[in-house]
């Protein structure tokens, strides 16, 4: 195979990877019924009138499974935090007492398990989506590949190992999503 042909592979390989780290990065964050500090990790906080993650104002932390404790740098920061977190649509309820905001995570409904599920197939297909794009993308430069010289069987077989690439790739997350949802669905 022509160097051409593995560059593409190598390219496609660190793009499928990224994607798989971006997919389970947003799965992360679709909770399980335990309390983890993913699952604020998306939420910004009104710092002087710009929005900051949260971890860039505050620390969290999880003394038990069924708690997050928000300790911010800043006492003058607990108002907003608290906002942040009611007006998210994770269904928390923050209660500030002065010094932290701490924040009792409930079990999960089974009809909220299911809309989770839901909700995770999606971030699933998602990752697939991108995977595939990527395979396309991929396809198309070894195509282009063929006015440096490359030739037709050499195309081909770049063509099969992007394809071999992407069926494993998706594997992975199928497994990543099967795992959460497994998570999701135990009592």
């Amino acid at each position: 195979m022509s160097e051409l042909v593995k560059k593409q592979l190598n390219d496609a390989k660190a793009a499928m990877q990224k994607a798989i780290e971006h997919a389970d990065n947003e799965l992360s964050k679709i909770r399980a019924g335990k309390a983890s500090p993913a699952m604020l990790d998306g939420l910004t906080v009104d710092y002087y009138g710009t929005p900051t993650p949260l971890a860039q104002v505050g620390s969290v932390n999880t003394p038990d499974a069924r708690t997050l404790i928000i300790q911010p740098w800043e006492k003058s920061l607990l108002g907003a935090i608290e906002k942040a977190i009611k007006e998210s649509n994770l269904g928390l309820n923050p209660q500030n007492d002065g010094t932290i905001i701490r924040v009792n995570v409930p079990p999960l409904t089974e009809e909220r398990r299911r809309n989770l599920v839901k909700q995770l197939k999606g971030e699933a297909e998602n990752g697939k989506i991108a995977i595939r794009n990527i395979r396309k993308d991929i396809n198309d430069k070894i195509k282009k590949l063929k006015t440096e010289g490359v030739s037709d069987d050499e195309m081909k077989t770049g063509e099969g190992e992007v394809q071999k690439l992407t069926d494993s790739y998706i594997v992975k997350v199928d497994q990543l999503a099967e795992a959460k949802e497994k998570d999701i669905m135990t009592v």
